[in-house]
């Protein structure tokens, strides 16, 4: 019976957030428990999984499941040493396998190894050696580094965003970790380096320009002689020397056309490149925005202290601007504080509280407001996505509210202990509070899906706030990254160069390695 061994380490991280991340950040498993967690959410193991269940000569080797909870700054070198060690260890008391399929983002970076995903491949490869094969999946976030690609067979990355295609890409990496095992592909890889970071409306791969350039992909992977392809835009946060775009394909044997079709994938994206940067009002403006607004609500987009990309998650930049403005309607907010969750849990439900909100992790950036509150309602802080069904863990969670200037309700607080990712609105409706009911609120993501608020929404406004994930490229000080590179630098243009990976064409087939 060939056995498939599954593993997973997933992190996305933004340089510029001044909190390094730690293991208790990450949620992880071993063994079995990785099995049951993977078989309830629809991410990429549980794609996988459901291709290796329909084949019933598959024996599935679950190994080891490191996810972080959320993303955040960059992970602390012992942190990452003890991961890495038992990611590694699992692989090393597992039994022979006739493929892998590792689970990967792209956009972790720890303190001094820039590249881990790349680490933890070539480390595997000792111990799983060069005759078994190994398929990766990856955030178009990621990173995509040479090391990545000498030590895998075959990558497949998301085609999607917002991300909607976690269960589908983890579908397509085992369906072609299975085609390799069989003997019936090749793998030849060529990427492109492209010199730009980009975010904005244009990424949205329905609407945006970027459409383009992932159509050519899908075209192309589902083609005669197609086993992958795809556009890695990175992570513009992710500041290390590998920091740029990729356009990426891999074909079953044939370098040659792998290489031209990298190269015209590139040159999709370059013709559209220069729109793919985000118009931002400010802060100031955003304000006085959302208070003439006549009827609806107004979507404030914080895509700096998106927990999602990296940020600390405890800007308090827009509510400063509102109460600055004396903002008089219903508006709600969410942000990490744990100091101020602490208060309000003392206080209880009820009472009126005199704290300070912000600036917590990131105090360079946040001064801490002082306000006062009534605490509406304290919990947990645990509940499910509402894209994923993962279960997430905010901590200690305060709801506060804040009086208007004309008397009622006024600007609602969500307070976490730890940051969680904010793409979606579970962390709203897990406390009570509809977004569609206020007059203005803040999302700090830089896309949500259409339906979350976008697509009800009366205005929706790309703020130019401060924070360790700001669309505001050149504000941030990249000091690493690849260089020159649009936007950071004038006058970038664009050379074209191919290069090409291809693992040595031993497989295994229907029986163990050695």
């Amino acid at each position: 019976m060939p056995r498939v061994l599954v593993a997973e380490c997933k992190q996305e991280v933004s340089s510029f957030n001044p909190v390094p991340s730690h293991y208790t950040d990450f949620a992880v498993s071993f063994g079995a428990d990785l099995i049951r967690f993977h078989r309830r959410v629809q991410n990429e193991i549980g794609g996988a999984l459901s291709v290796f269940d329909a084949q019933p000569e598959i024996e599935v080797v679950p190994a080891y499941s490191a996810r972080a909870i959320t993303s955040a700054g960059p992970l602390a070198a012992v942190d990452f040493e003890q991961i890495a060690s038992e990611f590694l260890d699992a692989l090393r008391v597992s039994p022979p396998v006739n493929g892998v399929y590792f689970s990967l983002h792209g956009a972790m970076s720890v303190q001094g190894e820039d590249d881990p995903e790349g680490f933890l491949l070539a480390e595997a490869r000792k111990i799983l050696g060069e005759r078994v094969p190994v398929v990766i999946s990856l955030d178009l976030h990621g990173i995509l580094t040479d090391r990545m690609l000498e030590h895998a067979d075959a990558m497949v990355v998301y085609h999607t965003y917002p991300h909607i295609d976690f269960f589908s890409t983890g579908r397509r990496a085992a369906k072609l970790l299975l085609r390799i095992m069989a003997g019936e592909v090749h793998p030849v890889t060529a990427k492109v380096e492209v010199p730009a970071l980009v975010r904005g409306d244009e990424l949205i791969t329905e609407t945006g320009s970027i459409r383009h350039v992932i159509q050519a992909a899908q075209a192309l992977e589902n083609g005669e002689g197609g086993l992958s392809a795809g556009m890695f835009w990175g992570n513009p946060f992710t500041d290390v020397p590998d920091l740029r775009s990729n356009s990426v394909v891999v074909l079953d044997g044939d370098e040659a056309r792998a290489a031209s079709e990298a190269l015209r994938m590139a040159g999709i994206f370059w013709d559209h490149h220069e729109k793919m940067q985000v118009p931002l009002t400010s802060v100031h403006d955003a304000a006085r925005i959302a208070a003439d607004n006549p009827s609806g609500t107004v979507v404030l987009v914080d895509a700096a202290d998106a927990t999602s990309s990296g940020a600390t998650g405890d800007s308090n930049a827009i509510l400063r601007g509102l109460v600055e403005s004396d903002y008089a309607r219903r508006a709600l907010i969410p942000i990490v504080d744990a100091p101020a969750v602490r208060a309000a849990f003392a206080a209880g439900v009820g009472n009126l509280i005199r704290v300070t909100v912000g600036g917590s992790l990131d105090p360079a950036r946040f001064q801490p407001l002082p306000i006062e509150a009534r605490v509406h309602l304290l919990s947990e802080g645990r509940f499910c996505s509402e894209t994923t069904r993962d279960r997430w863990n905010a901590g200690p969670t305060a709801v506060l509210i804040l009086d208007s200037p004309s008397g009622g309700d006024g600007i609602t607080l969500v307070v976490t202990s730890r940051a969680v990712s904010l793409y979606d609105r579970a962390l709203f409706y897990a406390h009570g509070q509809d977004p569609r009911y206020f007059d203005a609120v803040v999302v700090k993501s830089p896309h949500c899906e259409q339906h979350m608020f976008k697509g009800w929404a009366a205005r929706y406004i790309d703020v130019d706030a401060p924070g360790a994930t700001s669309a505001n490229l050149r504000s941030l000080g990249h000091s690493r990254a690849a260089r020159p590179a649009f936007p950071l630098d004038s006058g970038v243009s664009f050379h074209p160069q191919v290069k090409l990976f291809r693992r040595p064409r031993i497989w295994v087939k229907a029986r163990p390695a050695t």
